[in-house]
């Protein structure tokens, strides 16, 4: 159930994306022939007096597709409802209005949690819970007797407090007393131990225990007053999704090499998604949003086949006065779709390759 959860947030997304480009078109009395979900094959469709709206095979994004270039299309070629026609202001409404649609569809979806589920907060409890142990004989934490679920309270002289500095505290202690004997207060149900814990020293010459730290405490949740305080909440965390959402993208653009790693196609992301409608269901207004500003920043890159690379065509068309020549755009944008589609494509067979029920059938 929790993945069909996260298939419909994809697809919601998506439609969210297109419905934007449609619905500008549509108020600007622009023609509009196709409005499909998905690529590939045809599961359904409905013709409607102007548009033809479909589902099809492949739920990896979709598109709105205008008569312009139809050759079956019976629009005159000078009609001036026809997107080309339109003057650089009105196809450029077009173009971004899906952007702005995931954008607006985003901040709403956290008003709507703010306001009706709460906002999450961790209240902190005194020390670190582990709540796993590596249990490979060469785990200095399992030689030590240090259990999944205790909770570190010291280390060394260095008491860990109610607060989320408490994690960075103990892993700076670890890192820098590699070969260094330790000795660690825990409480474990309800009882307090003392055990020594020596550190071993990894290939990048920090100490290391062999565990999995998190903070202790638990997640409360604190509801707005009223509307009003609903959407001042709301754009607070927005910003703050969109400021962390292109810090990320910078950093991938800037450290390529060491980030490209944590890409994540669509077999991931559900993935994710599915996970977190696991463990608690309201947190995927949250993850849609997160998913909905990405969708937007990436559409918006002045690559090709992307939103962004039709704009960039635009401020070309508007510099020069003239639009460059249609083999040229039909070119670059078909090179930039194959690259997409490839890129598509790896993530899809990497991401499915690294989920635990697939990597569990090879590592039998």
């Amino acid at each position: 159930m929790s993945v069909f959860l996260a298939i419909a947030v994809l697809g919601m997304l998506i439609v969210v994306h297109e419905l934007g480009h449609f619905l500008a078109a549509r108020l600007q009395n622009i023609h509009v022939n196709r409005f499909s979900i998905g690529f590939g094959p045809i599961l359904w469709k409905y013709q409607g007096p102007e548009t033809e709206y479909a589902l099809r095979g492949f739920p990896l994004g979709g598109f709105v597709g205008f008569p312009d270039d139809d050759p079956d299309s019976t629009i005159p070629k000078d009609d001036p409802d026809l997107l080309r026609n339109r003057p650089i202001l009105d196809r450029a409404i077009v173009l971004s209005a899906g952007v702005i649609a995931n954008l607006i569809f985003a901040y709403f979806l956290l008003v709507s949690q703010v306001g009706f589920v709460g906002v999450a907060d961790f209240n902190y409890a005194p020390g670190v819970k582990v709540p796993e142990v590596a249990t490979n004989v060469s785990s200095a934490a399992a030689q030590a007797g240090i259990q999944a679920n205790d909770i570190i309270l010291s280390v060394g002289n260095q008491q860990l407090g109610a607060n989320k500095e408490a994690i960075s505290t103990l892993v700076e202690t670890i890192q820098n007393n590699a070969n260094q004997t330790l000795e660690m207060e825990i409480q474990r149900d309800g009882r307090q131990l003392f055990l020594e814990v020596t550190p071993e020293m990894g290939d990048d010459g920090k100490g290391r225990i062999g565990v999995q730290l998190i903070s202790n405490g638990d997640i409360v949740r604190n509801r707005t007053n009223n509307i009003f305080e609903a959407f001042s909440v709301g754009a607070e965390e927005f910003q703050r999704i969109v400021f962390l959402t292109l810090q990320g993208f910078w950093q991938l653009v800037s450290n390529f090499g060491q980030t490209a790693g944590k890409l994540a196609g669509p077999v991931a992301i559900v993935d994710m998604g599915a996970k977190i409608a696991e463990d608690n269901v309201v947190e995927l207004f949250r993850f849609a949003a997160l998913i909905s500003i990405n969708l937007a920043v990436i559409n918006i890159l002045p690559l090709p086949a992307l939103d962004g690379g039709q704009l960039a065509f635009l401020a070309i068309e508007g510099v020069r006065g003239r639009p460059l020549p249609l083999r040229v755009q039909e070119n670059v944008m078909q090179t930039g779709l194959v690259l997409l589609l490839g890129l598509g494509v790896f993530l899809i067979i990497r991401d499915t390759a690294n989920l635990d029920g697939v990597r569990s059938i090879f590592q039998r």
